[in-house]
This record gives C-alpha cells, structure tokens and sequence, in this order.
C-alpha cells in the first residue's frame, strides 16, 4: 500500500507512503515507488467473474475514487506520527485533488487526474509528474487479479468506529512470507477507506495510516481545492520518462511469486544521473528496483547494505559497474533476494 515521506524523516521514514503522502517531491527515488502505480482496474478485470475478495476491495477502490470527501488523517509508525489534509472532488474535468502535509517541512500536492503537481515552497519549486499514482484512502495497485491467490480474506465480525463513522473490517493474510498482512476498515455507508494497518508475520502492527476527521458528500466546497501558496513566479520541473526493457539491456531481475512488473522506465535522478526503474506489484504491496552507474570517482564505496524502516524495507548491493536498490513495503527478506539474486549479463558491445 502506497506511502509518502518527508524532509530528513524520510531517508527514511519513506509506499508506498502507500501508502500515506509523506515524501518531499526532490526525494523521488523513494517517491516514485508508489507514484508510478498504473491505475488499478482495467476493463478487462471489471469483466471478470467476481471474486469475493475483489469485490470487496473494488468498492474500496471506487470510493476513493468517485467519492467527494475532506479530512485529515495521520499516518503513524513507532513513535512518529505524521498528519495530512486531504480534499477529493469529482466534477466534469474529472478527479481533483489536494493534499497538505500539516507536519515537518510545509508540502501540497495538487492533482487533476493523471498530472500531480507537488509544491515545495522553501524552494518556490514546482515538481510535475504526469502519471496516476493513487494515494490513501486509494488501496489497489495494477489489476490487483491476483490477490486472491496470494492473500487470505477474512471478514471480521462486528464493526469498529473512527473519525466518527461506523466502518467493517476486514483482513488480508498473506500465503507467504514474501508480503504482509493488512487490516483495513472501509466505511459501512460508502466504502471509503478510513483506517489501514499494515501486520506483521505475527499479525502486529508495523504501521497505521487513519483519518482523524472526515467529511463525505455535498459538504466538500471546490474552494478547499485552492493552494495557500501563490506559485506564479515558482520554478516548474517536470519529471521526464521513456519506457526502458531492462530484460533486453542484460539484466535478469527475480521476481517474488505473486508479483508482476507495471512499470519499467528510464528517469533522471539525483546529480542528474539517468536511472531506470523497475517497479512490481501484487496488487496491494509495491517492490521498486532503481538501477543507476556506480561512478567511483562520485560514489563513496558503501558495502551492500540495508535499510529498514516500520514497513518499508530497502536494500542496496553493487552490481558491476551499477547500484541496484530494491525497496517497498515489504519485509526485508524479499527486497534482500531481489537485490542478491539479480543478474547483469552485458550485451555484446557493451
């Protein structure tokens, strides 16, 4: 599920933010895990025979997405907690979109379906990316098909309460060691989500993201759309992205049972390197692979190396001549054998 992170707390803190909004926009080597989810349900998909489990998880992802609703919600993890403002409308333009980070250094995102723009004032700098990538209360990452295969559904009996609206239950276990569980509670009147835990093995929770308040319906004003910053003057940098065959460029990158690319591009990243980026899904958990040049004259010569944090996981090997960085909310273990197992056979001539 999709997180976001932010300033220093994110190196990180940050899915995902996720699967909550926490990530400063220029820390897009971690932003872009979750920010390059395709959308969640094709055509093809709605047609299918329904699965119990995708059923209910589609009318979780549809009241993100169809609903007009505001609030604040807190995503929390260990002793950090982290506070948002959210406004969601739906008109004839489509989906529109405010996110306000209330904590740490100040941050906006404003979307219009697939064009997010992030908005960071200490440097009166505009970061646009134009590709859909669905946030808290959204759940589903890809076609989610498979999640029936790789989770367990358990609907719980009886109904909790948060940010004062009765809401239903419900658990995902996973079939294996190579994601976690979730506990989500969606609203019994429309869907939405309002609470989401990410578990454990032993069913503990790693991470919580929930609102605190929360407004649904024809309350919602289009004026709470409006940034509070005038960016007429701001500088506007738009991220840049061709689609890139990692497989066909030599690499041969194992992939987690249950998992399956949706995006594989090349992206300029920090120090103005080009990076490519794998990223792959479950359809609820995301896993990005950054591959990028080891420069020895730039690079300190760091051993392989992990990072982990609440639920996200990272880790970083050398590979040759590169730096392959595996990372997602996922337990360590999977993004370790992502990066210790991944192979680079140049091409001839290369």
């Amino acid at each position: 599920m999709a997180v976001h992170f932010s300033g220093n707390s994110a190196t990180r803190l940050r899915r995902h933010a996720g699967r909550a909004q926490i990530w400063a926009c220029q820390a897009m080597l971690l932003a872009a895990a979750c920010a390059l989810a395709q959308p969640a349900w094709s055509a093809e998909a709605a047609k299918a025979a329904p699965d119990p489990v995708l059923v209910a998880l589609r009318k979780i992802q549809d009241a993100a997405r169809k609903l007009d609703y505001s609030g604040v919600y807190t995503y929390q993890q260990g002793g950090i907690m982290l506070s948002s403002r959210i406004v969601h409308l739906v008109d004839g333009t489509g989906e529109r979109e405010r996110i306000e980070m209330l904590d740490g250094p100040p941050r906006e995102y404003l979307r219009h379906n697939e064009t997010t723009q992030c908005l960071v004032p200490e440097k009166k700098l505009v970061v646009i990316e134009r590709r859909r990538g669905d946030r808290f209360p959204a759940l589903l990452l890809g076609e989610g098909k498979t999640i029936p295969e790789n989770y367990q559904f358990k609907l719980q009996a009886g109904l909790s309460r948060i940010a004062g609206r009765e809401c239903s239950i419900i658990e995902l276990i996973p079939k294996d060691a190579h994601r976690y569980g979730y506990r989500l509670c969606a609203d019994t009147k429309t869907s939405l989500l309002l609470k989401a835990q990410t578990l454990n093995q032993h069913g503990g929770v790693i991470d919580q993201i929930s609102f605190s308040s929360l407004q649904v319906g024809d309350k919602v004003a289009s004026g709470q759309l409006a940034s509070s910053w005038n960016i007429q003057d701001w500088k506007v940098l738009e991220t840049t992205m061709a689609p890139v065959d990692l497989a066909k460029n030599g690499w041969r990158i194992p992939f987690p049972p249950g998992y399956q690319p949706v995006t594989q591009v090349s992206r300029p990243m920090k120090r103005g390197r080009q990076v490519s980026q794998l990223v792959i899904t479950d359809g609820l958990a995301a896993i990005s692979v950054f591959i990028e040049p080891y420069e020895a004259d730039r690079d300190t010569p760091l051993a392989n190396g992990a990072v982990s944090t609440g639920a996200m996981n990272i880790f970083r090997a050398r590979i040759g001549d590169h730096w392959l960085t595996a990372l997602g909310e996922v337990p360590a273990e999977t993004v370790r054998d992502i990066a210790e197992h991944t192979e680079y056979v140049p091409l001839a001539g290369h």
